[in-house]
């Protein structure tokens, strides 16, 4: 290190222990060496296009889901218990500081010695530290708690001191980690109110900046002369603009924007903005997740091309994904019209990389439902949570991390084989996010995207409002609203109506009227104290096929929710036996065959049964 940077690498600490003010001198002003047609007339920081819906802060919801609720609450205690030390200890070992503590081991663990167990020990060494201090500052925007906010600033303030371009180099993820730790300082920012946030991340940014591509480069490309070692082409630096697009909204400064455009990969954008599907090879969810960034280029510089980009390939990825929503299997992305989703069926049970991919699916579907208002993206939404992730085995505080859905005609709920692996980061803050993703608001009123057990408090002219949700579902048909407010006062409840759900109704205080699938059904009246919204969402029983070429091997659904086979062995079945399928209990449905009964779960009831997602029918 030079003496200079010594001098400010010292100026920078010293300001962040006496928590002085969050900016670097000449850093966060600095312009950096790029021009593009698409920063001409940008946004003002924080503004919002025309015509685009709004997101709910964090603590406006309260969610009254044991399932959801269960979730946060497991992960966010997890992550409090975790010790500060162990947490620092691969940034400080990898810039040469003492690092005292337990090594927290698999993924997240730093072994510099380690050359044959590389899966096991040290693949990723602190890779998921800024998501975990991502997923605690939202939840402290949800629980309020002190603790939880004291923890998230000394994270930030330990981390501080480990700032070095040695850790970049030593990675195998530069980018993909300079990823997590801009996510976990913006939203330290944002949600926390850490005065020192942008100043550290400006001071990881002029450490990490030289470690990193000059742009985007892709999966599998070299790019680092001095790591021959083909893990070493792994980065995700296609990934990284939706956040350096945040930072700039947030009032982070001019280079971010100014970096966000320089890592957008249109190689990658380019076809699919004209319509064409480049996705076959492609790692599943760093690919998705790169459409997240595609969004943000729309809403942040108003790129029409990168928003054409994001819905084309939001389209794709749908048309090959299975029943449940999840795509991807043995995380890789297929050709339209494949048959590998058929075969995967048998030959893999690496199906969905679950925490990760909904992460990446419930942000890419959020933005393009807050931009085009269209219900389908809540409907992939809400397949997505029901189907996969709400699913998920618990985060263990051994690292043990489930990874996978496993989709097989023998499929089981296992963890990951290594510790502390990337879902271990997102799972927290999938967690966290239910509860933006299930309403949203525009100046008229508000609109409920997902139907959870929740209360949404706002104020709408100047009245406070209050919108109480409850119902069983998607295990009953009916949902209820009531709405409590200070004072009688106009507005517009718009309630997402799923594509499947034919026969829908909505009333109001009693009177009903049929609602059309496949849109938001808007209720705008005068609202006084008291008054009562009753949904009605037919959870009518379907067959869906994995593909085309193969409509014998069919996944049976009952509204949103897919139900799982219970067996060890491939039944002998037909369409019209799965389609009587008859409730039993709560979660549990009975399936008639000709070899006697069948139980068929949904995958939040599943525990350690052998299942089968598809059947072949008759």
């Amino acid at each position: 290190m030079s003496s200079s940077h010594a001098v400010s690498r010292r100026k920078f600490l010293q300001s962040i222990m006496l928590a002085a003010a969050g900016v670097i001198p000449g850093l966060r002003n600095s312009a950096l060496a790029l021009h593009s047609p698409l920063l001409s007339s940008p946004l003002q920081s924080g503004s919002i296009r025309a015509g685009q819906l709004e997101e709910f802060g964090y603590g406006d919801v309260t969610l009254h889901s044991a399932l959801h609720e269960g979730q946060l609450q497991q992960t966010h205690d997890l992550l409090m218990s975790l010790s500060e030390d162990s947490m620092l200890k691969p940034f400080r070992q990898m810039v040469g500081q003492p690092a005292p503590g337990a090594d927290l081991g698999g993924w997240y663990q730093y072994d510099a010695d380690n050359k044959d167990h590389l899966f096991e020990i040290g693949f990723a060494p602190g890779c998921t530290f800024g998501q975990w201090v991502s997923a605690l500052s939202r939840s402290y925007a949800i629980n309020r708690s002190s603790e939880t906010r004291e923890k998230v600033l000394r994270l930030n303030r330990l981390y501080a001191k480990t700032i070095g371009g040695d850790f970049y180099e030593n990675t195998r993820f530069p980018a993909y980690t300079y990823d997590k730790l801009v996510c976990g300082l913006i939203d330290s920012h944002q949600y926390v109110g850490d005065p020192n946030a942008f100043a550290i991340m400006d001071e990881t940014t002029k450490a990490g900046l030289p470690h990193l591509p000059p742009k985007a480069v892709e999966h599998g490309q070299r790019w680092r002369p001095n790591h021959p070692d083909d893990s070493y082409t792994w980065d995700e630096s296609y990934t990284i603009s939706e956040n350096l697009f945040l930072a700039y909204q947030r009032g982070a400064g001019e280079q971010y924007r100014e970096l966000a455009v320089r890592y957008l990969d249109d190689t990658y954008y380019d076809p699919l903005a004209e319509g064409r599907s480049n996705l076959e090879g492609r790692h599943a969810y760093s690919h998705v997740n790169s459409l997240s960034s595609a969004m943000q280029a729309y809403l942040t510089v108003g790129s029409e091309k990168h928003l054409r980009a994001a819905k084309n390939g939001f389209d794709f990825v749908a048309a090959q994904s299975f029943a449940t929503g999840g795509w991807g299997a043995d995380e890789t992305l297929r050709a339209p019209g494949s048959l590998e989703i058929d075969k995967s069926l048998t030959g893999s049970h690496a199906s969905f990389e679950t925490p990760c991919g909904s992460y990446a699916h419930f942000k890419l579907t959020r933005y393009l439902l807050r931009v085009t208002r269209d219900s389908r993206y809540g409907d992939s939404m809400e397949r997505v949570m029901y189907n996969t992730v709400l699913g998920s085995l618990p985060l263990e505080a051994d690292g043990r991390t489930y990874y996978y859905s496993d989709y097989n005609f023998k499929g089981r709920k296992v963890y990951h084989e290594q510790r502390w692996a990337c879902c271990s980061g997102t799972l927290p803050q999938v967690a966290a996010d239910y509860r933006i993703n299930t309403y949203f608001r525009d100046a008229r009123g508000v609109y409920v995207n997902l139907y959870i057990p929740s209360t949404l408090k706002w104020v709408q002219g100047g009245a406070q409002v209050e919108l109480t949700q409850t119902s069983e579902y998607p295990c009953d048909a009916h949902v209820e609203f009531e709405v409590k407010t200070s004072k009688r006062v106009e507005f517009t409840v718009n309630l997402r109506i799923p594509a499947w759900a034919e026969g829908s109704s909505v009333s109001v205080n009693g009177k009903r009227e049929p609602a059309s699938v496949g849109s938001f059904v808007r209720v705008q009246r005068k609202w006084k104290d008291g008054d009562r919204i009753e949904l009605e969402l037919p959870l009518t029983a379907r067959l869906e096929a994995i593909d085309g070429e193969h409509p014998e091997t069919a996944a049976l659904l009952v509204g949103p929710v897919v139900l799982f086979a219970v067996t060890d062995a491939q039944p002998a079945v037909t369409r019209a036996q799965l389609l009587a399928a008859r409730k039993n209990g709560t979660q549990s449905w009975q399936v008639e065959t000709a070899d006697g009964a069948m139980k068929m779960l949904p995958f939040t009831a599943i525990s350690d049964e052998q299942y089968s997602t598809y059947l072949r029918v008759g």
